[in-house]
């Protein structure tokens, strides 16, 4: 295995896709359902194939290519991550374990690999839930945890839904159901990602090993009250949004800081309607999201927003409503193949952690019907989502490496 070979593969593969933004200059902004995705998804189904995979494009926008093994009725080993992106996001997220995969087929095609097991990339569609507040729709489709009322529920800022998007895309999405696949045909899910915190770059570790993802529930509060001038309306007459919503929004992060392991809770989108200086707001529209790896420390928090709600607009009048984007729990992947890539990494002298992502990924998802493993890549100074997001390609390579030892080792 030439490591230069497969360090400048990946560099080369990750460079040609960093194109197709819609806010060149300004990072990556490739959101799903986009002529930015479709160019992406266009360009990897080319590298697919020229590895030597058999392409498809499903009927959630997801693609996928095929490598078969000597023995197709053994379950497979699939491995891959993302191709959307956040607005004004970075060159790594999701790609980097998009192409990995692909190198590793073509690893196994250079080599002339001994393959029983079929061995699948996919690039999954819309991961991050930026266009749409939702998130995995790519990986939730092949588990069949998408429903057509989703599809005309789930809207972006123009008010156009997942359906309308899916249909401007070239999808139908009447035949969604059809990228649900048959779990018992798959053996395992392996899915390399940047970490996306400093962990791994402060302490020069090599490698993270992923034992365990964190839950999440994220929400859309939306708090009514009523518009009222600014300089007329005395105090105790005002049914203000703002006041109700801002008594809530100011507590949140204080009740993740005292569950501590990690609990974190953000609210990193608020509208206020009509938004005027002069105006007491009539509504406050603003995103929870809460993340844990203990299930029961998301549910107190999403029950102390509430009840904090209840109280806020009990006192002025206002009413509220919380609208469910997401809710996925915490998931620990496979010990047996963590174990297995701990080998691997000694085998080529890498040193490697084993830690918890604090991000949720496609494995979150995957993982939770599926063995699942993950191997994180170091972050340059712990930054992501960002246009400064940068990984080393040859850190991705070593990544690549040991998964190609780990699907080898489960033929």
């Amino acid at each position: 295995m030439n490591m230069e070979t497969i360090t400048d593969n990946l560099k080369k593969n990750l460079r040609v896709l960093h194109q197709y933004t819609a806010t060149p200059g300004d990072g990556t902004t490739r959101l799903p359902f986009t002529k930015e995705a479709r160019a992406a998804v266009n360009h990897i189904r080319i590298m697919m194939e020229e590895a030597g995979l058999e392409v498809r494009e499903d009927e959630a926008g997801n693609i996928i290519g095929l490598l078969k093994g000597a023995e197709p009725s053994l379950p497979a080993i699939v491995a891959g991550s993302h191709f959307d992106t956040v607005t004004n996001g970075g060159d790594f997220d999701g790609l980097a374990g998009i192409m990995t995969g692909i190198e590793i087929a073509r690893l196994f095609k250079q080599e002339g690999a001994p393959l029983k097991r079929n061995f699948i990339v996919i690039g999954f569609c819309d991961e991050e839930g930026m266009r749409f507040g939702t998130g995995y729709f790519g990986s939730k489709s092949i588990l069949g945890q998408v429903t057509q009322e989703d599809l005309r529920h789930y809207k972006d800022k123009d008010d156009i839904s997942i359906y309308e998007a899916m249909k401007g895309y070239g999808l139908v999405p009447e035949n969604l159901p059809r990228a649900a696949w048959d779990l018992k045909t798959i053996r395992a899910f392996i899915e390399m990602h940047i970490e996306q915190g400093p962990i791994l770059y402060q302490s020069g570790e090599e490698l993270g090993l992923v034992e365990c993802i964190v839950g999440i529930q994220r929400y859309i509060v939306t708090v009514r009250g009523r518009s009222d001038h600014a300089g007329t309306t005395p105090m105790d007459m005002r049914i203000d949004a703002v006041e109700a919503a801002s008594q809530v929004i100011a507590k949140i992060p204080g009740w993740a800081r005292k569950k501590g392991e990690g609990t974190v809770a953000t609210t990193g989108f608020i509208k206020v309607i009509p938004g005027g200086m002069n105006i007491v707001a009539e509504e406050v529209q603003f995103s929870v999201d809460v993340r844990s790896r203990n299930k029961a420390s998301i549910e107190d928090i999403v029950a102390k927003i509430r009840d904090s709600l209840d109280e806020a607009c009990r006192r002025n009048g206002a009413t509220y409503t919380m609208d469910n984007k997401l809710t996925i729990t915490p998931v620990d992947l496979s010990r047996d193949m963590l174990a297995r890539l701990e080998n691997h990494c000694k085998s080529r002298g890498y040193t490697w952690r084993r830690m918890i992502s604090g991000a949720g990924h496609d494995a979150l998802a995957v993982g939770q019907v599926l063995d699942t493993v993950m191997v994180f890549a170091p972050s340059k100074d712990g930054r992501s989502h960002c246009p400064v997001e940068w990984t080393e390609y040859g850190d991705i390579a070593k990544a690549a490496a040991v998964i190609h030892d780990l699907i080898l080792e489960m033929q």
